[in-house]
This record gives structure tokens, C-alpha cells and sequence, in this order.
């Protein structure tokens, strides 16, 4: 084997760190930049930025038949100050389904059930709607680059053709290692009044029978990691628990209907001027149905198939600073 001088050696060390620079030298996380697909940071946009943000979220797999659903979400976002950031979004879902409820008859998707009432069970069910418009607004009270640990509050409420939807989250961010490792954590609470069109096979005098607005608390867990394991490149992991309330009493523990959770993998790329994330998460089999039991139970092999769960969700997000 030839023998490499020193001066060899001095160049050839000096090629390798210039080659691997980019992969290594600490790179500071773009404001706003959106780690997750499904839990937000403290991350915000700087006062007078401009972002626009596209949203897919695929949702598949029931218990038998045909299920897929496709949440679309249009977003704006301003900064208005360093600490407040403000979002508009539009929302528009499609579907197509046929016999994927646990009893092999039809069930549509939650945000479908407008649509669904009164339906032939047998019979595929496709649809496009206009869900509504979101306005946002997020508040960053301390910052994980200043403090000990970033602290967030974030209120959505949404108004479409039949919703009437307040969401709130509390938002907790913890960055280590030059802000190369990012912990979130995000609490939140969403009630929903959902108007629902008479079902003539309801037992007649009950609220189904008749047009009526059918109330319903979400109450979620998230938690989620992310490493920037190269330049403008990060990988992570996120595990969320959801919750649901037939009442907008969330608090007693009678109305609670449903549960299940979820977790997977998330990659993200954050350039200059251009972002993407793609998260992909499963639904564990540790669910429970409080509302039914036995035969009549949402739940098949731990896994809950009622309609606003399903297997699978994937959600890619694209977006553009200004």
C-alpha cells in the first residue's frame, strides 16, 4: 500500500471536512418550520413573513370493505409580531366507501355524516364537499431559545355549511443539542356542533328524527421527536391519543364514546424558501368503544372503527415563505 505523506494526509483531512460540512455544522431551524404532520411547535413566523401551506391528509382502512378519505387544507399565514401568528385556512375533504362499517353495512366519515344520513347501506357512497373556513391564531409565551422550555397557545375556530367547531391546544416545545433534537408536546381540546338532517328511521320524537345539531368533544395527546440528522433534513417520531365525548361536558366520564392511538414516523425537509413533511402513523391495537358493547362495538382485534377512526392516516405538507 503507497504511503501518504503528511502533506498528503493535511489535504486529504481538509477534503473530508469540507465534504461533510454541510452534514454537520449545526444549521438553526427556520421559524414556523412545521416538523410534524400532526403535533405543532412554538416555531413562528417572524413579524411581516408571509407563508402559504398545503395540506393532504389520506385516511384508510376499516374493519371490512372500502374506505378512503382525503382531507384538504389551503392555509395563509402572517406574522404579526415575533410572538403572534396569524392563519386562514380553507378545508375541503373527498371520499369514496361501501360497506366498511363493522357491521359490512355503510359508514360514511365523520365529516361526511350530513351526507350519510338516510343512505342505502349496500350502496358506495362518493363525495366532495366544502368543509368550512379556519381562522387561527397562535401565541408564543416563552421561547425554547431563550428559556427553559417554549410555551405555546393556539385557538381555531371553524364555520362551515353545518359545523360550528372551537378548537384550543396548549403547546410545549423542549430543544437539546444546539437545537438539533426538538421534543413536542400538545394538548388539545376541540368541540364541535354539527348539524344533522332528520334520519325518517329513528324512532320517531328522538333528536335523529328530526333536524338537530349532534354535539361532540375531541380531547387529544401528542407527543412528538425530531432530529436534524443532516442539513435542512430532519427525522422523527410522533404518538397521539384521541378521545371522544358525546357531549360538550368532556368532564364526565358517561359520555365518553371513544378512544384510540396512533403513532409513526415523520421526515422534513426545510429549504430556504420551500418546505415538505410526510408523516405516516397506524393505529395501535389498544382501543376502546364506551358507547357499544359486544357485538355491537366499534372495536375489532383492539383496533376502533368507528367513524372518525380508522388503520392508517398520511399527511404530506408543502409550503412556501414569502
Amino acid at each position: 500500500m503507497p504511503r501518504v505523506s503528511a502533506r498528503g494526509r493535511r489535504r486529504l483531512v481538509l477534503a473530508l471536512t469540507l465534504l461533510l460540512a454541510p452534514l454537520v455544522t449545526p444549521v438553526p431551524v427556520r421559524a414556523d418550520e412545521p416538523l410534524f404532520g400532526f403535533i405543532q411547535t412554538v416555531d413562528l413566523l417572524p413579524k411581516g413573513k408571509f407563508e402559504v401551506e398545503q395540506w393532504a391528509t389520506y385516511r384508510y382502512k376499516k374493519a371490512w370493505g372500502d374506505f378512503h378519505v382525503l382531507e384538504n387544507r389551503t392555509e395563509f399565514s402572517y406574522g404579526i409580531t415575533d410572538a403572534f401568528q396569524l392563519s386562514a385556512y380553507a378545508n375541503w375533504n373527498w371520499t369514496t366507501s361501501k360497506k366498511d362499517g363493522t357491521d359490512r353495512k355503510q359508514l360514511v366519515a365523520e365529516t361526511f355524516a350530513p351526507q350519510g344520513v338516510g343512505l342505502d347501506p349496500d350502496k358506495r357512497f362518493t363525495d366532495t364537499r366544502f368543509i368550512g373556513v379556519s381562522l387561527e391564531g397562535i401565541w408564543r409565551l416563552l421561547s425554547p431559545y431563550t428559556d427553559p422550555v417554549g410555551l405555546g397557545i393556539l385557538l381555531e375556530p371553524t364555520f362551515g355549511p353545518d359545523l360550528v367547531e372551537f378548537e384550543s391546544r396548549l403547546l410545549l416545545q423542549k430543544n437539546f443539542f444546539d437545537d438539533r433534537l426538538v421534543i413536542a408536546f400538545n394538548f388539545t381540546l376541540a368541540q364541535e356542533l354539527r348539524q344533522l338532517p332528520g334520519d325518517n328511521t329513528a324512532p320517531p320524537g328522538t333528536d335523529e328524527a328530526t333536524r338537530h345539531w349532534d354535539r361532540e368533544t375531541d380531547l387529544n395527546l401528542g407527543l412528538a421527536v425530531s432530529y436534524r440528522f443532516a442539513r435542512n433534513w430532519s427525522a422523527g417520531w410522533e404518538f397521539i391519543n384521541e378521545r371522544e365525548f358525546s357531549e360538550l361536558i368532556f368532564w364526565q366520564g358517561k359520555y365518553a364514546t371513544n378512544d384510540a392511538y396512533y403513532t409513526g414516523p415523520t421526515l422534513h425537509y426545510g429549504g430556504k424558501s420551500f418546505f415538505f413533511t410526510l408523516t405516516g402513523i397506524r393505529q395501535l391495537p389498544i382501543a376502546q368503544d364506551f358507547a357499544n358493547k359486544g357485538a355491537a362495538s366499534q372495536v375489532r382485534g383492539g383496533i376502533n372503527y368507528a367513524d372518525d377512526f380508522e388503520k392508517y392516516r398520511v399527511r404530506v405538507k408543502l409550503g412556501f415563505y414569502f
